[in-house]
Order: C-alpha cells, then structure tokens, then sequence
C-alpha cells in the first residue's frame, strides 16, 4: 500500500495487497429486486454458452422462480433469436425495460433488442462495450427477479473483467466441450474466477456424445470426455453432460426455446437452488 493512499480504489491504479476488487461493484437500478446473480462462462465460443443460459433459465421459470438474462455477450448476442423475440426494448430518462419472454416471461436484456437490425454489427472498442454492460445492471429494471443468469462472452477480455468486478456474481458455471483444446482453455476461465473471488459453481460439458437413434448407443463425436479429470483437477462437481440434440438446435433456431422439454442440467439447477 502506498503510503499517499487514501483507501478510495476507484481512483487508483497502483495494485497493492489492499486492494479489494469488490470495491468497484456498480449499484443496480434503485427499483431492481435482484436475488441471484449466476455467470455462465466459457473459455472460448462455440461450446454452447448461451444455450445453457437459455436452458438453466427456463428449468428456473418452470420452477416457478421469476428469472432474468442479462445477455453480456455485446458483439455475438444470440439470446433473442432463442427465444424468437422480435420487439424492441423501450425506456425513458432514467430506466430501459428488458423484454419478457413469450410463454415464461423470463426477462430479457441483450444488444440485439436495442439495435435496428438483428444483423447490424457492434463495431465497438472495449471499453464502449464494457459499459453497455454495465449499463445492462445499472440502468436497467430487474423487477422482483429471483435468478439473473448473465451470458458471458468467450475468454477472459474486457466484459469478464467488468462483469467480475461491477457485478455482484453469487457464482458461476463453466462451459466446455470434449476437446483437449477447449479444455485447456476453460482453465484459464477458472482461474480467471478464482483470481476474482467468484465462486465456481461447476462444470457443464457440451456436445458430450451423439445418441443412435437406432440401437441408443452413445458415441463420443469429438472424442472422449475428460470432464472429470478437470473438474477434480479443480475440486469442483461435474453438473452435467449434455449430448448433441438436433431438436434443441431446431428449437433455439425456431425461437422456441421455452418449448423444449429436457433434464440435462437438473444437477446444477440442484446445486444452483
């Protein structure tokens, strides 16, 4: 600690051991009730992030909990098409109102529901994005929300940084895939949550296995799984192992979604609860 510090971190740029990373979580919306705040986190793209969002928060909405996505994936949002949101989010001076979802009414924020076009590109630096991020939190009216499940982006950039630190994150769950590369990768998304203090609620394995829709056998399409041997590598439980579904796909592709029926993350919603 310097000895001209005069304990305020928000207006520091020395790292000393004083320094509490806390110390620069934004305050929600004054009229937001917010219970908690789940991160779901991958090392890279592609491994089914956002689909475990979109699972966990309608397992959560059948449930009967009033759940929220905070879609914090600004330049590769894909939550609205999942859900087949086609309006746009509204607001006046001082809040912006997310979008519900059609049948569970799961509330919404993502840039695709402020942009004039699905496909219009975020062509942004990362400090643009990380407060529009922040602004998802700060500005936005999280209304009575039991579970905020917040869509991170691949790595360990800019927006995970903002989100660890501006966010009060109750826990998150990592997402990988079979691959030897991916998993190497999802460590670093560990310990990127472990330098932060944010708990590690477990892992979700994507694309695990194929099942024959003639015998049932289940045949490992991108090799064999080696979840486990992370998961104790890192003393955190395995909460699921999803296989690939071309009826999940279909219902992301279709906006529906909150139709598709299915039991794969029943241990981490366990955990999670």
């Amino acid at each position: 600690m310097s000895e001209t510090c005069n304990h305020d971190c928000s207006s520091c740029s020395s790292n000393c051991d004083e320094r509490d990373p806390k110390s620069f979580l934004e305050k929600p919306h004054p009229n937001s009730k917010i219970g908690k705040v789940i991160g779901v986190v991958s090392g890279k793209g592609g491994v089914g992030k956002s689909m475990v969002t979109q699972l966990l928060a309608t397992a959560f909405s059948r449930r009967g909990y009033h759940c929220g996505i905070l879609d914090a994936d600004i330049t590769g949002p894909s939550i609205p098409k999942a859900f087949g949101l086609t309006e746009k989010a509204m607001g006046n001076e001082t809040t912006i109102f997310p979008v519900k979802t059609k049948k569970l009414g799961i509330d919404v924020m993502s840039i695709n529901l402020l942009l004039p076009n699905d496909t219009d590109p975020v062509v942004w630096r990362g400090p643009v994005i990380g407060g529009t991020v922040k602004q998802f939190w700060t500005d936005v009216l999280w209304d009575n929300v039991d579970y905020l499940f917040v869509d991170m982006p691949p790595g360990t950039g800019d927006v995970a940084l903002t989100v660890f630190q501006s966010i009060p994150v109750d826990g998150i769950v990592v997402v990988t895939s079979p691959q030897d590369l991916v998993s190497m990768i999802v460590g670093k998304a560990m310990k990127m949550a472990q330098l932060m203090n944010i708990p590690v609620l477990g892992l979700v394995e994507n694309m695990s296995y194929v099942e024959c829709p003639d015998c049932g056998k289940r045949l490992s399409v991108f090799g064999e799984s080696h979840i486990e041997e992370i998961a104790k590598s890192y003393d955190v439980p395995v909460l699921a192992q999803m296989p690939i579904n071309p009826a999940l796909a279909k219902a992301c592709d279709e906006g529906n979604i909150e139709d598709f029926e299915n039991d794969y993350l029943l241990e981490a919603i366990n955990v999670i609860e």
